[in-house]
């Protein structure tokens, strides 16, 4: 009795083939719950139910995904269906949810050869996308032991330190800390807020042409500061990038500490 109870009303957890026997058709009627008597969890379904839309190109990198209360009307479920399903889809890396604004379809992984000359606005233009970058925050300290020897200079010499976060299409990429040598880039933190781009902002002081010295790339989970700027949940991992960059006679130049969403990229590495 108890059982049956519950087979007959619509169980936010479960389905079973009876709850859409009448053919609901909605705007996302090709990615409706399908009959089913196996008891897949509702979540489960709209999620893939969603998925199979961006696989199929009716929802394309980009696009915003219809509302939560217009997907829990079109499968019959409760909001909070909606949003668990949003969430592990999330997790996923297929969407991304955007405060105030709405959920879109992540867009693919970008490739990001790391190489001699890594250029982050050329990379990300030349997979057909528009780079960005915005200025977090500019500011002077001394340079430590480690930092002054990375960037050949004596421990304590004044550096600027530069808080960046780089975009394609809108989506946050990675977020870096930066140093340079006060004395060589003074002013850097405004110029680079003008120029929004690494490769402008050392022109600008005549380095027409620098390389990668160093990389090296470890792991981590986000933390709650670069959660909020790179758009993640917490406990996603981030791939971190701590990087050295050297002119053409091999002075240091600037080093950097990048954190990039390991969902919304993969790193290739060319030998030449």
């Amino acid at each position: 009795m108890i059982l049956d109870n519950l087979i007959t009303k619509r169980h936010d957890c479960f389905v079973t083939k009876d709850d859409f026997s009448d053919g609901y058709s909605r705007p996302f009627d090709a990615m409706s719950l399908q009959d089913t008597a196996s008891g897949v969890a509702l979540w489960r379904q709209v999620a893939d139910g969603i998925e199979r839309g961006i696989a199929d190109g009716r929802f394309a990198a980009g696009d915003r995904l219809p509302g939560e209360t217009e997907i829990a009307e079109t499968y019959r479920v409760n909001r909070h269906t909606v949003r668990r399903a949003l969430a592990t889809l999330a997790e996923r890396g297929l969407v991304r949810a955007e405060r105030g604004s709405g959920t879109y379809v992540e867009a693919p992984r970008l490739a990001y050869p790391l190489r001699s000359r890594t250029r982050f606005s050329e990379i990300v233009g030349a997979g057909g996308r528009e780079p960005d970058g915005r200025l977090i925050d500019a500011s002077q300290e001394l340079a430590s032991r480690e930092l002054a020897r990375l960037l050949g200079l004596k421990t304590g010499a004044p550096l600027i330190r530069i808080e960046a976060l780089r975009l394609a299409d809108r989506t946050p990429i990675c977020v870096g800390t930066i140093w340079l040598a006060a004395e060589r880039f003074p002013d850097a933190g405004r110029i680079y807020e003008r120029m929004r781009s690494m490769t402008k902002l050392l022109a600008h002081y005549g380095v027409r042409d620098y390389r990668r010295a160093s990389t090296r790339v470890t792991a981590a989970i986000v933390d709650a500061t670069d959660a909020a700027r790179l758009d993640l949940a917490l406990g996603r991992p981030v791939l971190v990038v701590d990087s050295t960059d050297v002119d053409a006679e091999g002075t240091p130049l600037v080093t950097k500490h990048t954190r990039f969403a390991a969902e919304r990229i993969e790193f290739v590495v060319e030998n030449s």
